[in-house]
């Protein structure tokens, strides 16, 4: 029993050896799933920066930041740099942490008062009382949509929800920066691997 034990301890430390050569492919998914995401945001602030401005610092019905300019200016170079950055896997570990930075303040700000569901779904966990809420809108919705539109036509590129702009999707992309702090950029399929293999052999 000992000796099928080992053997079997020998082989799944084989396989861990082999299997660690394509570890860089994870860290690598992670990137590029955050990229766009991060590029979109930074662009579309970019592109509407004076809007941006406004809804920083207008408290009525903005986020009533202090210095809205600043920090609009901050927002948008941290989630252009962050993307551009993380899809060359360059500087992955420092770049991780400003935009969790941006990350938190979004949570804080825009999306904690909504709680955590960032597409409302009463039947799913976490629902809170705008969610529950959202039900019978919906239901109303698409009856006026079945009465006085063209439904099917309406509902033929996806079903209509209601955006309750939680938590949710926010706190996920940070848990993924979180991971890549810890990670780095990956083997092979980042600059940060090459940089240290260039500066291992220069050292060496």
């Amino acid at each position: 029993m000992k000796k099928f034990i080992y053997s079997l301890a020998q082989h799944y430390q084989k396989l861990c050896n082999v299997l660690k050569h394509s570890d860089g492919i994870a860290v690598l998914a992670l990137r590029c799933y955050l990229v766009p995401i991060f590029w979109m945001a930074g662009t579309n602030k970019l592109m509407h920066f004076q809007d941006t401005v406004e809804w920083f610092g207008n408290a009525d019905w903005g986020l009533g930041l202090p210095f809205p300019q600043l920090m609009a200016a901050l927002a948008t170079s941290t989630e252009i740099a962050g993307a551009v950055l993380l899809a060359l896997g360059l500087f992955t570990r420092l770049m991780s942490i400003p935009l969790i930075v941006t990350m938190l303040v979004a949570i804080v700000t825009v999306h904690l008062p909504n709680g955590w569901q960032a597409i409302a779904d009463p039947n799913a966990p976490f629902a809170n009382a705008q969610v529950l809420a959202s039900a019978e809108k919906l239901e109303q919705a698409r009856q006026l949509l079945e009465n006085y539109g063209n439904y099917d036509w309406l509902t033929s590129s996806g079903s209509f929800v209601i955006l309750n702009n939680g938590i949710e999707f926010a706190v996920t992309y940070m848990i993924m920066l979180l991971a890549l702090i810890v990670l780095g950029g990956g083997r092979y399929f980042s600059l940060d691997y090459w940089i240290k293999q260039k500066i291992s052999k220069w050292l060496s």
